[in-house]
């Protein structure tokens, strides 16, 4: 028994779309938020939960109903269709309610222009930075002669890096004070986006429990582990793409903190409709998901054809422990990890002074290298102790990074985030199929909605702590608060008794093969 490749690479592109819309998301909607709206990070981190909050009760509920659909494309083909075309439609949307605030703000520009801000300040010119609304905005409330003196002497003008704490310390501040004062004066652009917003959000939302349960519809239950290695290799693929294009259009230098993000946000648009044509035209789901029926009887795998496809079993008082302790390990690694991704563009921009893009990109690379290997080991030595080993790595990565600064060398990140990478890949690969190994054909979707669900608990509420940590106690805060909930993940996990792939019972000439 072998797994096809071509077949699994290909319901991949799927997931690929969808890792590259989030990749595009994560990065680039709290810059927004904070640099032309001016929120607070409580604020952002608000707004970039409201994604997890929708999925924690659609991601089920799209994966429950598409369980019990019944069309000539499949099961989970028609959300993926809809779903897709309808966010890239509300990506390019929300580009142009971006470039309207951004005109808005037009004059704040001057505030990271050295020489105006110079004529500005000296001159104590308020009418210069007035908002639409026609109050104005006074920079000598935001810092003393001496501060602006140091910032105007050190900051570097040509923009594209900044390594003085003056820059993050004053002219940021005022940037975001000035963007905010334009944003209550006129709150109407802020609403529009969103809206356009959450319309994004929940077609995504429609189609994500779908997308991710295709794979164990087409996939023999031992082979899945190897299958979400190709899946979720296609998703890093995608996120990699996507911080290629971060550093083509230069999203994380200083210069483009007001940049227009709508040629971005376009192309990220075309690669998902790209990626769904691709899908559609060489993705057959009714056909491979009969194929896969037929095969697990093969191969001893269940009984008949009939149970795997429609059979619905309850789970034992050990399974049922289990599941929820895979459940828990799962909500508390997402406690960590989500908080340095939905927060590592701010922290890097203004801790580290560091190039966001490519360091998520090195971290994405180690996955891609890592994603094979381990669905290979997890054969060997089993799905848990994998797991276990992944999030020790995870830990180790995130506190050390915890101790950077600066100064740091950039290298010395660079290898933290690679193990880190290496480390997601290990635990992404392994957790779903152990939660769906417990599924029946029958409810292979409800399974995914409650993998989901509680990686979604996790991502809505840790944006939201990890930002009021930050704002609090600041943003140093963030790698130590990632790593106490991976050590906690550790914990939960060990009294995981269930989910490992069964052995096949071989047949005849069968017997002398190896399982590939």
């Amino acid at each position: 028994m072998k797994l096809n490749y071509k077949r699994t690479i290909l319901v991949g592109f799927a997931f690929f779309l969808i890792c590259a819309f989030w990749q595009a998301y994560d990065n680039t909607i709290p810059l927004i938020l904070t640099n032309k709206f001016g929120m607070k990070q409580t604020w952002s981190g608000v707004i970039m939960a409201l994604d997890n909050i929708l999925a924690l009760f659609m991601l089920p509920l799209f994966g429950s109903i598409s369980d019990k659909v019944k069309t000539k494309l499949g099961r989970r083909t028609p959300f993926i269709l809809v779903g897709t075309i309808l966010a890239a439609i509300m990506l390019i949307c929300l580009s142009f309610v971006d470039a309207a605030q951004l005109k808005k703000i037009n004059k704040v520009a001057k505030i990271d222009d050295p020489a105006a801000l110079a004529e500005i300040y000296e001159k104590e010119a308020d009418e210069e930075l007035m908002t639409p609304g026609g109050e104005t905005f006074s920079l000598k409330t935001l810092y003393t002669e001496d501060q602006f003196t140091a910032i105007r002497s050190q900051i570097e003008k040509d923009g594209k890096t900044v390594t003085n704490p003056d820059y993050t310390n004053y002219v940021v501040p005022a940037r975001q004070a000035y963007a905010a004062a334009v944003t209550a004066s006129e709150p109407g652009t802020l609403l529009l986006f969103i809206i356009i917003l959450l319309i994004m959000l929940i077609s995504m939302a429609t189609f994500r429990s779908p997308a991710v349960a295709l794979m164990p519809d087409v996939t023999m239950k031992p082979l899945r582990s190897k299958a979400n290695a190709i899946i979720n290799l296609m998703g890093t693929f995608g996120g990699i793409i996507v911080l290629g294009l971060g550093i083509v259009f230069a999203t994380s230098a200083v210069r483009n903190s007001l940049m227009s993000y709508t040629m971005y946000f376009s192309v990220i648009a075309g690669i998902m409709l790209l990626s769904l044509l691709i899908f559609m035209l060489t993705v057959r789901e009714p056909q491979w998901a009969k194929e896969m029926r037929e095969d697990s009887v093969k191969y001893g795998i269940e009984e008949s054809a009939e149970d795997e496809a429609g059979g619905n079993r309850g789970l034992s008082p050990e399974e049922k422990r289990s599941l929820l302790f895979i459940l828990g390990s799962i909500v508390l690694w997402f406690f960590g990890y989500n908080a340095v991704t939905s927060k590592y563009s701010v922290y890097a921009s203004n801790i580290l002074h560091k190039d966001y893009n490519l360091t998520l990109m090195i971290a994405q690379g180690a996955a891609i290298v890592a994603y094979l290997p381990v669905g290979m080991i997890a054969s060997k030595v089993g799905r848990k102790k994998t797991i276990l080993a992944g999030v020790i790595m995870l830990a180790v990565a995130f506190g050390a990074a915890s101790v950077m600064t600066s100064e740091s060398p950039t290298m010395l990140m660079n290898v933290f985030f690679a193990l880190a990478g290496i480390a997601w890949a290990t635990i992404n690969v392994n957790s779903f199929p152990m939660v769906v190994e417990l599924a029946s054909g029958a409810n292979i979707g409800k399974y995914t909605g409650f993998y989901y669900t509680a990686s979604m608990a996790a991502q809505v509420a840790t944006p939201m702590v990890s930002g009021f940590l930050m704002d609090k106690m600041g943003m140093k805060i963030l790698f130590p608060y990632a790593t106490i909930f991976v050590c906690l993940a550790f914990v939960t996990m060990l009294f995981v008794k269930h989910g490992d792939s069964k052995p096949i019972a071989k047949k005849g000439l069968e017997a002398l093969e190896d399982m590939e």
